[in-house]
């Protein structure tokens, strides 16, 4: 199977491979296993069958409820269909609020950086890390013959900060997790034209997000709170995610070589 950074398809125009990046220990993420997208509601009967050839399986949705109705995902071979929404629009789960929380993590103050504050309170959320979570207990589930798939609108933030998690877990330097968000401005002027209007307040701010092209600085509400707060990815996967050490080294063997 080929190694393809971008994979060609009829309809998305974000989709790609996490494969390849390089971790401090020399290891590499696996090709063919993990992948991030735009929306699939557009897959023509070809997209559906290259799909099918590279095995994926689980596609988790990361969108609002709104979201998928208006564009639900096409279907194909062997689907597994999991709705995640990522954003919740219930102020009391915003951990990140609470002043004694921050300071106890020592959580980095993101407020002149919008789309980083944004990433912040999004990863502090109880809500959206249950979600994450879900996606790392995919990831964790899928046999080693599949592959995973995930994705939001435009392929940027929601699936930026999931790509962001992803790739910390597997040892992925920091400048490298900003090149890999970076890589959806080259294809960006596509992927927001397929973006659905309302007036729900939550589908407006990502509709704003959706819209606003992405800066290296803003992944660092994911990756600079995770190191100021908790030390390392291992302990944020514990104490916020609620895995064991064992889950986190075998997510590891799983998608490393």
């Amino acid at each position: 199977m080929t190694q393809d950074r971008i994979l060609a398809l009829d309809g998305p125009l974000n989709f790609r491979d996490l494969g390849g990046y390089k971790n401090s220990q020399g290891q590499e993420v696996k090709w063919n296993r993990i992948y991030r997208a735009d929306s699939l509601a557009r897959l023509s009967a070809n997209d559906a069958e290259k799909l099918t050839q590279r095995h994926i399986t689980i596609d988790c949705d990361l969108r609002s409820s709104y979201e998928t109705r208006m564009a639900p995902d096409k279907d194909w071979q062997g689907r597994f269909y999991v709705h995640l929404p990522i954003y919740s629009d219930k102020q009391a789960e915003n951990k990140g609020d609470n002043k004694m929380y921050r300071f106890f993590h020592h959580i980095p103050d993101m407020r002149e950086n919008y789309m980083g504050d944004i990433y912040q309170r999004t990863l502090l959320n109880s809500h959206s890390q249950a979600m994450f979570a879900q996606v790392f207990r995919q990831l964790l589930e899928l046999p080693d013959e599949q592959a995973l798939v995930f994705h939001c609108s435009a392929g940027k933030d929601r699936t930026g900060m999931t790509a962001a998690l992803i790739l910390m877990a597997l040892g992925v330097d920091d400048d490298q997790i900003a090149r890999d968000y970076l890589l959806t401005n080259n294809l960006y002027d596509f992927a927001i034209a397929k973006q659905y209007p309302s007036n729900d307040e939550i589908t407006q701010m990502v509709n704003k997000m959706n819209v606003t092209k992405g800066e290296g600085t803003a992944i660092l509400g994911i990756t600079q709170t995770i190191r100021a707060g908790w030390g390392s990815f291992a302990h944020f996967f514990e104490r916020e995610l609620g895995f064991s050490k064992d889950d986190y080294e075998k997510l590891r063997a799983k998608y490393l070589a």
